[in-house]
């Protein structure tokens, strides 16, 4: 749930279509650039996001409340509305406050401008979420990523989707040349919103939301529109950041000038954020199991009163479900994001990444890097105050339960759960998936199975059906329960009455998996059946080992329960009844599919890095 004021960015109208009119620095004009003000308080702005509530919390309010846990570090802070991002920045070089609060693609917006003056370099101070809570909502004739190919979509100019769109067609081998977009003016909740005009144009292929707009769309993560109560029939999540769950990172970013000069005190901040993200945890989870709710509750009631019960007009459902849309980075997501040269979505990629949107887009013309957090992560202020500090990759999925969700997947359900997918091909007899012939593929998925945090890469394993046709026709007619008739190279044969439809391979499946064909002397459809299945999982597995081993010797490191072989044997031929060796070639493949689970195969964890 994101919601930007509609002057975060300016959009103009020409000829009915919006156009992105100036830079960034345009927007905000010619603002001088002056000292941080020395006040009694500093002035810290904050946005409408659920990641906000740590801030709240730490500082028992908008004004810092004595015994609160800034207040315990000796810090008064004044914390001020920041959604309209442009005065946010204009405050920001005027000197009204040190900081800057956004996602990590908005301040990228603003690189150049804040970039231009040597007080005002930008130093990205600590991370606070990850975005779990912002979707693509496309229409039924859109199945994956690919499909985004010559698609019209509609998105907020200047709000945290456009990073993600940029991520998503990188993700399809796409560039944004391939969509249209139709630009809103709004993020939610308004007539010129993406959600709305998605309602109101049938023409609009998909639209990027947030979760209540999503869930007005489609009914959930895993749901359809019906068409009725606002929904749109067929309408389905495209892509979330609740699967992509390493896209959006919301940031502080501080001055240079006033981060040399208070560094001690940019530590404690720094530290009693993340002291106050250990106990919302912890609070999370007794609100979640029922063994108490008041400190979670207390936590809500002063996000709402800070807010206002027009933005949070309910607790369980506004307010939690604000906080449900981020992920805490925590202590060990900062280490990870600031120190790990071997984190694919540490600071160094996430920063080339909004640097690269900023420019193509329009907003920048010179790349200025935003400067990385130079605190002492080791240093007493966090090791011996925070209680949570272990990091390293963490196994995320339950191997059993999305083994078992995925056989179940493979009785017709699988596409709906599909983000994304690509196949690479074998010989037979293959038993080896070197680097030099499958090392694009192979990076390809360590980069998807990165930043899909929450999705795993199921590698499906493909027989050729030709032998196993073959054996059924023998078995069959051996058993007289096939009848052939017409002449050489013009057969046709029958089952009961009934012409055999070598095209329909689950049907052809389920003939022979009632053993109908068994006992034939010298022909058994179903143990070929089953030694191309057999031999289909083999393939996969070696795929994986085989990726795994190309991340391992790029210094990759990739969480291995989430790439999960399969073997789908002769049950999706993308020729049925081939008629040459090179058709048949054709199915022997390997399929990498990005997938959507249930929350359920997914181990519970505190902090996403």
């Amino acid at each position: 749930m994101r919601r930007f004021i509609a002057t975060v960015l300016a959009v103009w109208s020409l000829a009915g279509l919006r156009v992105w009119a100036e830079p960034f620095s345009a927007l905000v004009g010619n603002v001088p650039v002056g000292p941080v003000a020395k006040a009694a308080q500093v002035q810290v702005p904050y946005i409408f996001w659920g990641g906000d509530y740590a801030t709240f919390y730490a500082n028992g309010g908008q004004a810092t409340k004595p015994g609160s846990v800034f207040a315990r570090q000796d810090l008064s802070l004044k914390l001020v509305p920041g959604d309209d991002f442009v005065q946010q920045v204009r405050d920001y070089q005027s000197g009204k406050s040190p900081f800057l609060r956004g996602t990590i693609g908005m301040i990228g917006m603003a690189s150049e401008l804040i970039g231009s003056d040597p007080r005002t370099k930008g130093i990205v101070v600590f991370q606070m979420t990850w975005s779990a809570g912002d979707h693509c909502v496309a229409r039924e004739r859109l199945k994956t990523l690919k499909d985004l190919k010559g698609a019209t979509v509609a998105l907020q100019k200047g709000g945290p989707h456009e990073s993600l769109l940029d991520e998503l067609l990188k993700d399809a081998s796409l560039t944004w040349a391939d969509v249209n977009v139709v630009w809103a003016k709004d993020l939610t909740a308004t007539p010129d919103s993406p959600a709305e005009l998605f309602r109101k144009n049938p023409k609009l292929d998909a639209c990027f939301v947030v979760t209540p707009d999503m869930i007005g769309l489609c009914g959930s993560l895993t749901g359809r529109g019906t068409g009725a109560e606002g929904s749109v029939k067929g309408a389905r999540v495209l892509a979330s950041t609740a699967d992509r769950s390493f896209s959006i990172a919301d940031v502080y970013v501080c001055r240079k000038d006033w981060y040399d000069a208070n560094r001690d005190w940019v530590t404690k901040f720094a530290a009693g954020y993340l002291k106050a993200c250990e106990d919302l945890v912890d609070f999370r989870r007794k609100y979640d199991d029922g063994s108490d709710k008041a400190p979670m509750t207390a936590v809500l009631q002063l996000a709402q009163g800070i807010y206002g019960k027009e933005l949070l007009p309910t607790l369980d459902n506004e307010a939690y479900g604000l906080l449900c849309d981020c992920k805490f980075a925590g202590y060990p997501g900062n280490l990870a994001f600031f120190t790990d040269p071997k984190n694919l979505h540490g600071f160094e990629a996430m920063n080339k990444a909004t640097l690269d949107l900023a420019q193509t887009r329009g907003y920048a013309a010179v790349r200025v890097a935003l400067i990385p957090s130079s605190l002492d992560w080791n240093s007493p202020a966090f090791v011996g105050y925070l209680g949570k500090m272990e990091g390293g990759k963490q196994e995320k999925f339950r191997a059993e339960a999305v083994q078992s969700e995925i056989e179940a997947l493979n009785r017709g359900q699988m596409d709906e759960r599909t983000i994304y997918a690509f196949d690479i091909n074998f010989k037979p007899e293959q038993k080896e998936f070197s680097v030099e012939q499958y090392g694009v593929e192979f990076q390809k998925v360590v980069e998807l199975a990165d930043k899909y945090g929450g999705a795993v890469i199921v590698i499906r394993g493909h027989a050729d059906p030709t032998k196993t046709l073959y054996e059924l026709v023998q078995a069959g007619m051996k058993k007289d329960i096939i009848k052939r008739t017409g002449s050489e190279g013009n057969f046709e044969y029958y089952v009961k009455g009934q012409r055999l439809d070598f095209n329909a391979t689950p049907r052809l499946v389920e003939m022979i998996n009632q053993g109908d064909f068994d006992g034939a002397p010298g022909a058994n459809p179903r143990e070929t059946m089953q030694a191309a299945q057999n031999l289909s999982f083999g393939r996969a597995k070696a795929v994986k080992d085989a990726v795994v081993k190309y991340a391992a010797a790029r210094g990759a490191v990739i969480d291995v329960s989430q790439i999960q072989p399969v073997g789908a044997g002769i049950r999706e031929p993308l020729i049925p009844k081939p008629k040459n060796q090179a058709e048949a070639e054709k199915n022997m493949r390997v399929e990498f599919r990005l997938m959507r689970v249930a929350a359920e195969a997914q181990k519970p964890s505190e902090f996403n890095f």
